[in-house]
């Protein structure tokens, strides 16, 4: 069995399953060894661990997961695949391929039937289109995982660490915050895919919080308050608030609650932190419930 990992023996294992990469499932293979080590160890997988891969390609980063952890399922959209994929993890037992779109599969369910219950590890090489959709379907779905690491595009990972007051500091930067503590274990270079990226790429860890860093009277008007403040960047957050249809309330009201919160009327989204935020939407959720 071919280990893979290097330009080598991915380009003989794609040739023979005349294997061609579709632009839609935004294919991109790891052929770095020392970046393959880095996702592990940045995951901190042991053999205790049940490990769910979202989309494991031709198995390059699968085969480094069988060999670290207990128990492997790897959730793959690509059809034309499994069949190197069969191939490729043919020495391991401890590997269960399923052919589904993540975004469909209930992975609540996987949990509780593979690992009763108890919290899984996430690693993905994930196409950068739907970075997004995926991390936040899995925290918002509260499926029970004790950390996420994921390769993502570099600038949507300095996004998801930025803090208030930094161009990259936005709606995506609270949302995983709220959630996770982020931690970019690597930064990587398009040279080590295949084929290259157009951009340069970053490990992340996001290591769920045990305990929501802040107590909220309702998550859902948080997020329509953060997304409201973000929406029209260069606006106030009066103005930001106000212009959202999400938010039912007068301008004046809008007002009274920023100036309870303590700041200046003319203050902008991005310069209030995740306790801010939690604290302007209790302040919102008194007045709209008053």
């Amino acid at each position: 069995m071919a280990t893979l990992g290097n330009p080598k023996e991915t380009i003989e294992i794609l040739n023979k399953y005349h294997f061609i990469f579709q632009k839609k499932f935004g294919q991109n293979f790891l052929i770095d060894t020392h970046v393959l080590d880095k996702i592990i160890r940045a995951a901190e997988i042991t053999k205790d661990d049940m490990v769910l891969e979202i989309g494991p390609g031709i198995g390059t980063l699968t085969q480094y997961l069988c060999e670290a952890a207990r128990e492997v399922v790897a959730v793959e959209i690509d059809k034309k695949l499994l069949p190197i994929l069969d191939d490729t993890l043919s020495a391991y037992d401890n590997v269960t391929v399923i052919n589904e779109d993540v975004l469909k599969f209930d992975i609540s369910q996987l949990v509780k039937e593979k690992n009763n219950n108890r919290p899984i590890k996430i690693v993905a090489n994930l196409p950068y289109y739907i970075t997004t959709p995926i991390i936040m379907g899995l925290f918002e779905a509260h499926v029970p995982m004790d950390n996420i690491t994921v390769m993502v595009q570099k600038e949507v990972a300095d996004r998801m660490q930025s803090g208030p007051g930094s161009k990259d500091y936005g709606a995506l930067s609270l949302a995983v915050q709220y959630y996770a503590k982020p931690y970019i274990a690597a930064n990587v270079p398009p040279n080590c895919f295949m084929p290259r990226p157009n951009v340069g790429s970053a490990v992340i860890r996001l290591s769920l919080h045990k305990e929501n860093p802040v107590k909220l009277r309702d998550e859902k008007l948080m997020f329509q308050v953060i997304r409201a403040s973000f929406n029209q960047r260069r606006k106030t957050l009066v103005n930001g608030l106000n212009n959202n249809p999400e938010i039912h309330l007068p301008k004046d009201i809008i007002a009274q609650a920023i100036e309870e919160l303590g700041v200046s009327p003319t203050i902008r989204g991005e310069a209030l932190t995740l306790e801010d935020f939690a604290r302007l939407s209790n302040i919102i959720y008194e007045k709209l419930h008053s």
